[in-house]
């Protein structure tokens, strides 16, 4: 006899990973040290126009330090500060840290056979530091970065032999720390190269970025490299947890309009569920033909082999991780429309929704429509690896930030996934994106703020590095002791 539970859920799971998102590149700094090599994202400068240099025709991953200002060089040094960092995040009750290993700190140019053991040293230090504080490690293998020299010699992940390089390193990272580590993901955002492939791909227009051949071939060495991570993890220890993570931005007709209903269901076909159906459910959608047609894609140009797909169907993820920060709507009648900008993806204006300082639309209900979507169509457990609210932060004379409008974004989408785990779904956790301030991916900026703790550092990359707690960082710290009954 089936039996259902009609008591509606008021508080989050016993074992619901509450904790907080980074990522290496955005906040480690120490670039050139220990053996590290340079890796793509060092080579894109700060500011507002990072993407519209990485996107220009003459960019070729140099790095200019007299024509521009480089902040992930620096990051908040968290290569230095790792042990206060994660005193403060112990302090909030983190059960969970997600962060990222560079890929050029273990493998400095990418096609070494030996790894970088003092890059090694340093991720033991950190893994034991979280540990410490009974703070579960989630590890996300690749985050918007690979080392420098696997885009430049070999073209990034439009390469076959990338593939190989990224099984040596996910192979050495998980032997090491897979005693110590359960959970673990293989590509950051990887559907946002569909916009913009310069930093989840390594591809820039010199090396074939404009070519959507080049794209969903880069796609597949990943789904394919993904796939053997899954392989190896599970050959290792079948109670590993490895799964995808993508960008995820609900999104709505503007109208009744058949066409931009039609319109609107290609987009989520396309942007939000193709390289999750690929990883979860283990092969390529049955609207992968029209998106190769579409895109001017022969398919006779694809490397694609039987083995790749026998690899693929074999290895499937066990959880899918995503980021939510906006909804979108979308409009192909163009009646009167305004755009607004978002995260990689943008839209038009939804005259129901506010904005961020960036422009970005909150919407909490999108999140807790993503989360009955995803769960709805793959039935494996979630994980919101990524939701926060980008903004200046204005510090006051007595050292405080009073970030009311950080706690009220998260307050509705915590609520909003409350609503999501009454809805049924499968919910893992929970990691606010940017739990300490770090640099911009979208911009390369300080002053875009994210954290629970603030971090004394300019876009100049000038301050004291001092860390401060914000207003956020004590009702977070609440809102964890109490599974989410006190938001």
């Amino acid at each position: 006899m089936v039996v259902f539970n009609a008591m509606p859920v008021t508080k989050f799971p016993k074992g619901f990973l509450w904790g907080g998102a980074t990522a290496a590149n955005q906040l480690e700094g120490a670039w050139d040290q220990d053996g590290k090599g340079p890796s793509i994202d060092d080579a894109l400068p700060g500011g507002k126009a990072r993407f519209a240099i990485a996107s220009s025709p003459e960019f070729a991953w140099q790095i200019d330090e007299k024509k521009y200002l480089y902040p992930n060089h620096q990051g908040i040094d968290h290569y230095h500060y790792f042990k206060d960092d994660i005193k403060l995040f112990a302090e909030m009750g983190f059960k969970c840290y997600r962060f990222s290993i560079a890929w050029s700190r273990i493998f400095p140019q990418g096609d070494e056979t030996k790894p970088n053991e003092a890059g090694l040293k340093f991720y033991d230090q950190l893994i034991d530091e979280c540990l410490k504080y009974q703070i579960e490690p989630v590890i996300t293998i690749s985050h918007y970065e690979m080392p420098l020299n696997l885009a430049k010699k070999y073209g990034g992940w439009k390469n076959r032999q990338l593939i190989d390089f990224y099984q040596r390193f996910a192979e050495v990272i998980l032997k090491r720390y897979s005693n110590r580590v359960h959970y673990w993901m293989t590509f950051n955002e990887i559907n946002s190269a569909f916009h913009f492939p310069v930093m989840s791909q390594g591809l820039v227009p010199k090396t074939g970025s404009q070519d959507f051949t080049n794209i969903f071939q880069a796609w597949h060495n990943q789904f394919v490299a993904s796939a053997l991570a899954v392989k190896f993890a599970h050959q290792l220890d079948l109670n590993l947890k490895i799964g995808c993570m993508i960008l995820y931005a609900t999104s709505y007709p503007v109208d009744a309009d058949p066409s931009n209903q039609l319109a609107n269901l290609k987009l989520n076909q396309d942007l939000n569920f193709f390289c999750a159906d690929v990883q979860v459910r283990g092969k390529y959608p049955s609207t992968t033909a029209r998106l190769l047609r579409e895109h001017h894609v022969d398919p006779q140009k694809l490397s694609i082999t039987e083995q790749d797909l026998q690899l693929i169907a074999a290895y499937p993820v066990d959880y899918i991780g995503f980021s939510y920060y906006m909804s979108m709507v979308t409009d192909v009648t163009h009646r009167d429309a305004k755009n607004v900008a978002g995260n990689l993806v943008g839209g038009v204006k939804n005259p129901f929704l506010k904005t961020s300082d960036w422009g970005w639309q909150i919407d909490p209900t999108g999140l807790r429509i993503a989360l009955n979507q995803l769960y709805g169509r793959y039935q494996k457990p979630l994980f919101v690896v990524e939701n926060g609210l980008g903004a200046i932060d204005q510090l006051t004379a007595d050292s405080k930030i009073h970030d009311d409008y950080r706690i009220d974004y998260l307050r509705q989408h915590i609520k909003a996934m409350l609503g999501a785990l009454n809805d049924g779904v499968d919910l893992m956790g929970y990691t606010p994106w940017g739990c300490i301030d770090l640099v911009s991916a979208s911009t390369g900026q300080m002053s875009k703020r994210y954290g629970f703790i603030y971090v004394d550092l300019n876009d100049q990359g000038q301050g004291s590095l001092k860390r401060i707690r914000k207003d956020s960082f004590y009702w977070y710290q609440k809102v964890i002791k109490s599974q989410g009954q006190e938001i």
